[in-house]
């Protein structure tokens, strides 16, 4: 039940006085409320403490006071919290009280972080946070000399400006990832987590001038990788509200890493055509096709070229994130529209967990020509990665192949990500990855790498009959 339309009975508190209300979700740190059998309050009355029953459960939040507004549905006005500043969404919507000031109980722990920072890092920060300074104030003194030009123009200057000075800004950060490696090679885990982190926070502004790092680090849907993030990496051009912003936008997405997700699209596109090419099936059932994880599935617009292309397969679009499904149904839309045709495709809101707690997957999915993830490996546990990988084998009819990517321990913009993006994922080496296909009978498997050298990918096949094995033969 959506507790953004219900009203909820509660009680007000003051003394020895119960005062019964309806309360209202209405925003996230103050509810509507309804005084009940006759009673009324000046703006600005005060009560010792708030009791809502809700969801079977009785939860007691402090002092508060009510604020009078004028209201067509009937209710006094908002009930705003006073010593502690509660999260109602998170009583609505979680069951839990948290209070805004929580955020302090670590701030202790978060001050003393500075004094675990190694000297030379201290000193590289400090430096580099003047240089982008000076950078910046040169760039907005810059957009401001021909702000007053016409937008066309205005838009033809700023480009010459990207073109010239922004490349060779663009040069210096280059320069300054290599000194950072110098600097933090053979810090231990726990070093690169203690360092990242003051890095981010000496470097907060530059960051979240920049859409793209402003996303990877805010985490807006609560994990990196997401729909947005994948579709700025593709789109791989200049956004923001400055040359400053524009350039630091961009940068991130002309790392190596950067263009191996681009590289990985293709991939799959490229192999999906021709896994038509050499299909000799004597039927005209579609090629049923599983994306794991599929973000907004960018790659099927590869596809899916013409209305003949649209016939020849049924896709199944597996991910945890509803948001990424829908923006995946729009471009399947966008495609349909396009070439005034329908394109067979479901859609699964499904996570990791469930797929491993599901007894009979095959069952629920049915059997598939092709599978392919691109990026979910690279968050998976070697347990978590095994199990999943064996699932997903079982589900591939004879004769079907299985793409899966992850990225090699030698990814060059390992701690761009790690240091400026807040982007840690989990790598593996070639015999690292090839392990976690366990147990899988009748399979020939291989492992290449995208054209940057920087993306595996463990290729599968699934032979249409057993190898003949004496072993069996009771």
């Amino acid at each position: 039940m959506n507790q953004n339309f219900v009203e909820i009975k509660a009680n007000l508190i003051e003394g020895k006085t119960t005062i019964p209300i309806d309360v209202k979700y209405t925003s996230k740190y103050s509810f509507l409320i309804r005084f009940l059998n006759s009673n009324s309050f000046k703006n600005g009355a005060e009560f010792s403490k708030l009791i809502i029953q809700m969801n079977g459960r009785s939860f007691e939040l402090g002092r508060c006071q009510f604020l009078s507004e004028p209201n067509i549905d009937g209710y006094a006005g908002r009930l705003i919290f006073i010593n502690d500043i509660y999260d109602i969404e998170s009583l609505m919507f979680d069951n839990k009280i948290v209070r805004l000031q929580n955020a302090c109980l670590n701030l202790p722990l978060i001050l003393n972080l500075k004094h675990n920072i190694a000297e030379s890092f201290h000193k590289y920060t400090a430096n580099l946070t003047y240089d982008l300074s000076v950078y910046k104030n040169l760039f907005d003194n810059l957009d401001a000399e021909y702000s007053k030009e016409p937008e066309h123009i205005r838009n033809s200057l700023q480009q010459t400006v990207i073109n010239t000075i922004g490349r060779e800004f663009m040069g210096f950060l280059d320069d300054k990832l290599l000194e950072l490696e110098q600097i933090i090679r053979n810090f231990s885990k726990d070093q690169h987590k203690d360092h990242g982190f003051y890095f981010r926070k000496q470097l907060w502004n530059t960051i979240i001038c920049a859409p793209f790092m402003t996303r990877t680090n805010l985490k807006p849907r609560g994990y990196a990788g997401d729909s947005d993030m994948m579709s700025m990496i593709y789109a791989n051009d200049y956004r923001g509200n400055s040359t400053y912003s524009k350039l630091m936008h961009k940068h991130p997405l002309e790392q190596p890493a950067a263009q191996a997700v681009r590289n990985r699209r293709k991939i799959i596109a490229k192999m999906i055509r021709n896994l038509n090419k050499d299909s000799n099936r004597g039927n005209n059932k579609k090629l049923k096709i599983l994306s794991v994880a599929c973000g907004p599935a960018c790659e099927i617009q590869d596809v899916l070229i013409s209305t003949k292309d649209c016939k020849k397969f049924h896709f199944v679009l597996l991910d945890q994130d509803r948001t990424a499904l829908y923006e995946a149904a729009r471009l399947i839309d966008h495609t349909e529209k396009k070439l005034d045709t329908k394109i067979a495709v479901d859609y699964l809101n499904e996570s990791v967990r469930t797929m491993l707690a599901a007894p009979f997957l095959k069952n629920k999915l049915g059997q598939f020509n092709f599978i392919y993830s691109m990026g979910l490996f690279d968050y998976l546990l070697p347990p978590v990665a095994s199990a999943v990988i064996g699932k997903l084998y079982q589900l591939l009819k004879p004769g079907g192949q299985m793409l899966i990517g992850n990225f090699h321990v030698s990814n060059p913009s390992k701690y761009y990500m790690e240091y400026w993006l807040d982007w840690a994922i989990y790598y593996r080496t070639e015999e690292d990855f090839k392990s976690l296909l366990m147990d899988a009978p009748s399979a020939d498997v291989d492992l290449f790498f995208e054209d940057a050298g920087i993306q595996m990918f463990l290729h599968v096949k699934k032979k249409s009959k057993p190898d003949f094995d004496s072993k069996n033969i009771q």
